[in-house]
């Protein structure tokens, strides 16, 4: 963890080198208090969160109700996501995860899972309990940290012995929903195309004329994934495109540290380079070997979450790692592909080295949950 988290501060400086920002001693601030956020969550018993479960789940609700509340949760960038609290911001979604994955453990700790009918009520239950979140932050909009929660919560099901054929049903309607979406995008290039309509300018316009609750610039972005020479690659997919030269660029070792002329030149823009592109960054600078340190850290951080959920005194604190590490690996597989061009762009950060405030302190108090876990695991 810290050395993923110097690999981030140094590549954020030199991802704002030619700008006047100076964000990488921000992030210095925020992972002293992450460290301290991360040593208190380590000392506490991990099962006073068993204890409080419900007025954790109740608290992320409450703030991401409050967050879409005109005039009490601040618009950045065309999405309502933020609470401001003078210069710092709080992003409330950061904190569901977490109430998610305590609601989701707490759900099936209680409750063994078999087979999909008798295990239909807990199920309901679970569904109901992550649905409400999701759908919370899919109104901010923020569809990337909601598409997160679904394949972390699965994961813990799995670990539950549910029967495998929920997860083959499961595949079934994701296959669905995959093909109505592909189906929608598809009819929305024609209606840009029938329509004389700019993807950029005349954003929303196909909005009224979907029953699916997506906006245009999502599709926007699936379209500069499946066709990003059909839909204006010198704007929507941009950022994809110039994130390539950025990590093809790098070669086998790199251009050095700061040497980087992607970032330094804007073409890979300065808004995303120090967070949610800085493995672009890492790979134009450092290259294959630089990537693949950063991903075997990665590795390392997960590898560790499975030993320890094997090394848990019960099935609570089992499933709280289970849960944490498959949202860590989530976010580590979407945001890397992303860069690479394998999974359409979605704003999910890289863990302890993208730029955030709020992402910083939240993958603070998981791996402290994960380690408590394991402190306490043989007090009986």
């Amino acid at each position: 963890m810290g050395l993923l988290a110097t690999f981030g501060v140094f590549f954020i400086y030199s991802a704002q080198m030619a700008s006047s920002q100076h964000q990488w001693m921000m992030q210095l601030v925020w992972l002293g208090l992450g460290a301290v956020v991360y040593l208190a969550t380590s000392l506490l018993d991990y099962r006073l969160w068993l204890k409080y479960a419900h007025w954790v789940y109740l608290a992320a609700l409450v703030l991401l109700v409050a967050v879409l509340i005109p005039g009490v949760g601040s618009v950045k960038m065309g999405a309502q996501r933020w609470l401001d609290f003078g210069p710092a911001s709080f992003q409330p979604s950061e904190f569901a995860k977490l109430a998610v994955i305590i609601a989701t453990a707490l759900i099936l700790t209680g409750n063994k899972l078999g087979t999909v009918r008798d295990s239909l009520q807990v199920l309901t239950k679970l569904a109901l309990a992550v649905g409400f979140p999701m759908l919370l932050i899919m109104a901010e909009p923020d569809l990337g940290s909601a598409l997160v929660i679904a394949p972390t919560v699965f994961a813990m099901l799995f670990v539950s012995n549910l029967s495998l054929r929920f997860f083959a049903g499961a595949l079934g309607v994701f296959a669905l929903l995959v093909g109505i979406v592909s189906f929608d995008v598809w009819r929305y290039a024609n209606f840009l195309e029938e329509n004389n309509l700019s993807p950029t300018s005349d954003r929303g316009s196909y909005e009224p004329h979907s029953w699916l609750p997506l906006r245009d610039y999502q599709r926007n972005r699936v379209l500069a994934f499946a066709s990003p020479d059909k839909i204006d690659p010198m704007g929507i997919g941009w950022n994809q495109r110039q994130s390539l030269i950025s990590v093809g660029s790098g070669g086998f070792v790199g251009k050095g540290w700061a040497e980087g002329t992607q970032a330094k030149l804007g073409y890979l823009p300065r808004s995303v380079a120090h967070n949610d592109f800085i493995f672009s960054v890492i790979a134009e600078e450092k290259g294959f070997l630089g990537s693949i340190a950063v991903i075997g850290l990665f590795g390392v951080v997960l590898w560790n979450g499975v030993r320890i959920a094997g090394l848990a005194r019960d099935r609570f604190g089992m499933l709280l790692v289970i849960g944490v590490t498959a949202l860590l690996f989530v976010h580590i597989f979407v945001n890397i592909a992303m860069t690479v061009g394998l999974v359409p762009v979605k704003g999910i950060p890289l863990p302890f080295i993208s730029y955030g405030g709020t992402f910083v302190l939240s993958c603070c108090l998981l791996q402290g949950l994960v380690q408590s876990v394991y402190r306490f695991r043989r007090d009986f």
